[in-house]
């Protein structure tokens, strides 16, 4: 078993709340932490995937109300969604006679739809807690090879796959699996066919500008269609689109955000490169690694922290800025090698935000100062850096 991080985050959430929200993708281990939790404490779990507990829930308030003296988990919430209409007047009543907090522990596959919902019906009784795939501090030190990690992604069962046939096997499982099955339950029917189609080129084209027309060209949708595809992988947490770092309104910046598939085993099971051999040869090998070490450090930055790039039309550019509350704003140039110097834009961008902390990220696990300030590190040592934060 590897211990997730969020672990006391969800906890921690249990104490101060009645309700929490625990999400993320499918098969990211939300389930095994959650009946982890349970192991100590009174509870009862429900898998509402399963038929026969949904029929429990024909009547939610009637069943509920039974154990207002437990933590009742409710997994896969999103498919009954008007049960969150009951759970606010449970809430309210348990609160009347002593039972603040710890109540409910609902897991949803990363719905957007989900938590505006929530938060609506919930506004004051739920925490959020968003568990991602495994990260560089949870698969080990920040000396270990992290190669596996970065080729396989942080999916439980694709990373501690027997090897790396299997691993490959089941990513492209999941993905058929989101495309007929997942994706369908969130939004308007759309073509398995042009979603993955939209998807392998968000894969070829990770860490690019968002142009949503010239995807839509190549899809023979509208621009508008293409939005909509990503703002729905975006809300499945599938996606990540990095904002422009807009401060400084002197210079030309880049407006559009930069789109990353935010797990590198599903960019390489979408491009078809099953094991480090082949993905080093490819074109994608430094912007799959540039998403990899985004999606890790993000993770790791403390909560309220905002992520976003700069670029200019000049050529200045930083891949990553981080604006840490109580720290300041780090500057984070990544590259996939052990000897790449940041390049003369990041030096530019970096005189031109005057960044408190810049780092340039390498492939290595050294650290050591570089010219004008920079600092080469790691991703897993400064990912435990940001951590203790």
């Amino acid at each position: 078993m590897i211990e997730r991080s969020k672990l006391p985050a969800v906890k921690e959430a249990l104490t101060r709340q009645a309700a929490v929200a625990l999400i993320g993708p499918r098969q990211v281990g939300k389930t095994t932490l959650a009946l982890g939790i349970t192991e100590d404490i009174p509870s009862l779990y429900l898998d509402l995937e399963s038929a026969e507990d949904r029929r429990k829930l024909s009547d939610p308030a009637l069943f509920l109300r039974q154990f207002e003296d437990r933590l009742v988990v409710l997994d896969e919430i999103h498919r009954v969604p008007e049960v969150f209409r009951t759970l606010r007047g449970l809430i309210d009543q348990g609160r009347r006679r002593g039972h603040r907090t710890g109540r409910f522990l609902l897991l949803g596959s990363a719905s957007m739809e989900l938590l505006r919902q929530s938060s609506e019906s919930l506004a004051g009784r739920i925490a959020h807690v968003e568990l991602g795939p495994l990260d560089v501090l949870e698969a080990g030190p920040s000396n270990a090879d992290i190669t596996p990690l970065w080729v396989r992604g942080g999916f439980p069962d694709s990373y501690l796959a027997q090897n790396d046939r299997l691993s490959f096997a089941w990513r492209r499982d999941f993905i058929r699996s989101y495309l007929e099955r997942e994706i369908p339950l969130f939004g308007p029917r759309i073509p398995a066919e042009t979603l993955e189609s939209l998807w392998t080129m968000l894969a070829h084209n990770q860490g690019g500008m968002l142009n949503a027309s010239r995807l839509a060209a190549a899809l023979m949708v509208s621009a508008q269609t293409v939005t909509r595809y990503i703002d729905l992988l975006a809300d499945l947490l599938l996606v990540r689109r990095l904002r422009p770092f807009h401060r400084n309104a002197a210079k030309r910046i880049v407006k559009s955000p930069k789109v990353y598939i935010r797990d590198s085993g599903i960019v390489h099971a979408l491009l078809g490169l099953p094991d480090y051999n082949v993905l080093s040869g490819h074109p994608v090998v430094g912007t799959s690694w540039e998403g990899f070490v985004v999606e890790n450090l993000v993770a790791a930055a403390p909560d309220l922290t905002m992520a976003s790039f700069y670029r200019t039309s000049a050529g200045a550019e930083i891949d990553l800025i981080l604006e840490i509350p109580g720290t300041g704003v780090w500057a984070i140039d990544i590259k996939n090698g052990l000897s790449t110097p940041p390049s003369k834009g990041f030096y530019v961008a970096c005189e031109d935000l005057k960044p408190d902390r810049i780092f340039a990220v390498n492939s290595g696990t050294e650290r050591y100062p570089v010219v004008k300030g920079a600092e080469a590190i790691g991703v897993g040592e400064l990912a435990s850096a940001l951590a203790v934060l």
